[in-house]
């Protein structure tokens, strides 16, 4: 059966959230992609899958951005049934350590990527609940993300903000069992080639990642009892 997918972070071509659009647009799905600024790579998209394609502009570190948005879709869409939320954005000192790091600019990169995954699903928790079945929320984490698994000097920015990610996926996972209607998860997507360099070492493209990963989800839709920090080989993380 179709269902409504939503995708965050999904207007370059080479990315992860573009292939997820593309795989489930292959497999019959409607699907919504967010995008803060205009995307060639999606007008493409769109030429070929028409009205399944749901472009729609969104900022997921401004609320009212976020708020927006949520209500244009609902003016097109009644439900939805699965929400990936796989916008990131890093500082430009990400690859730097601790004593060469601007810690100022951290908090930004935790804003968008952790609390703007939090607005995600506030803003669209009422398309979420009209879902025929179990609504899904997958939050693209990272081994990155684990404390316990820790052993990098930099990535301050990254792996603080998955971090906090991962503490926010627990959070609502709590809060979502009184309901019993959305189940969530937050995955580590494996090491993906999401530059499209052909000499990064990395051993999956953005497009093969997707594909493991739409699997993946749906193995996992009524999982309410597992773990919530899984990764793409469906494997338990550690936090």
């Amino acid at each position: 059966m179709s269902q409504n997918v939503l995708v965050t972070g999904a207007g370059k071509g080479v990315g992860l959230g573009f292939n997820l659009v593309k795989r489930y647009l292959e497999l019959g799905d409607t699907v919504v992609a967010t995008i803060r600024r205009r995307s060639e790579d999606l007008e493409q998209l769109k030429e070929q899958y028409g009205d399944r394609l749901i472009v729609l502009t969104m900022d997921i570190g401004v609320t009212a951005s976020v708020e927006t948005a949520a209500r244009e879709l609902e003016q097109k869409l009644d439900h939805l049934d699965l929400v990936i939320n796989n916008a990131v954005s890093v500082s430009p000192d990400c690859d730097k350590g601790f004593f060469d790091a601007d810690l100022d600019l951290i908090a930004h990169t935790v804003d968008v990527i952790a609390v703007g995954s939090m607005r995600v699903v506030k803003a669209f928790y009422g398309l979420l609940m009209k879902s025929g079945g179990t609504a899904l929320v997958i939050n693209i984490s990272s081994e990155a993300g684990s404390i316990s698994r820790c052993y990098r000097t930099n990535l301050l920015d990254y792996g603080m903000a998955k971090a906090a990610m991962n503490m926010a996926t627990m959070n609502l996972a709590n809060t979502f069992k009184e309901d019993g209607k959305i189940n969530i998860f937050c995955v580590h997507p494996g090491w993906i080639r999401t530059d499209g360099r052909a000499d990064n070492p990395a051993p999956l493209s953005s497009y093969e990642a997707a594909c493991i990963l739409q699997e993946l989800f749906e193995k996992r839709r009524e999982d309410r009892e597992g773990h919530r920090f899984i990764t793409n080989e469906n494997e338990d993380y550690p936090f």
